[in-house]
């Protein structure tokens, strides 16, 4: 019989941690419940809507698909410590400006969906920018303001060079 409580060793928004976990303890109830982190949302459970995305050793993942025991060993970042960072203040100002929040329910994951994408450089075409953001739902803007915020910062970024 397997146990139920396990200790894992990870770092959360660059500080180590040391915690006994629920083996089924999925990442999201770890870093809400656990440590308060709270900008990852608990949406549909299932992996589909996308609002509980974290980063986990430099990846977005969801994190109600995955058990806080798997992350043992890695590096994990939410909202709360990308945004203290800055790396994605023109991402949040875009945003703003072009009302691609309304509720900020889904904000945090598709801010991070959205940095993933522009992390690969270039200016992606609106199609690819739809794609990438798939795996967010979003109830309120209707996706365009959304597109329109992260092409806008993607042709700021590669200094307004065309789209691929």
């Amino acid at each position: 019989m397997s146990e139920r409580f396990h200790d894992i060793c990870l770092v959360v928004n660059g500080e180590e941690l040391r915690e006994r976990v629920d083996a089924r303890t999925t990442l999201v109830d770890f870093l809400r419940e656990t440590l308060s982190l709270t900008g990852s949302h608990v949406g549909c459970e299932h992996g589909i809507c996308g609002a509980c995305s974290v980063r986990v050793d430099g990846a977005v993942v969801r994190g109600c698909l995955m058990l806080a025991v798997q992350c043992d060993g890695t590096r994990v970042e939410t909202i709360e410590r990308i945004a203290e960072t800055d790396e994605i203040l023109d991402l949040q100002r875009a945003f703003i400006e072009r009302n691609a929040l309304q509720c900020g329910y889904c904000t945090p994951a598709m801010l991070l969906s959205a940095q993933e994408l522009l992390n690969k450089g270039g200016v992606p075409s609106r199609a690819t920018i739809r794609i990438h953001l798939s795996g967010n739902y979003c109830r309120c803007t209707g996706y365009q303001a959304i597109v329109d915020a992260v092409e806008a910062v993607a042709r700021e970024r590669s200094g307004g060079r065309a789209s691929e």
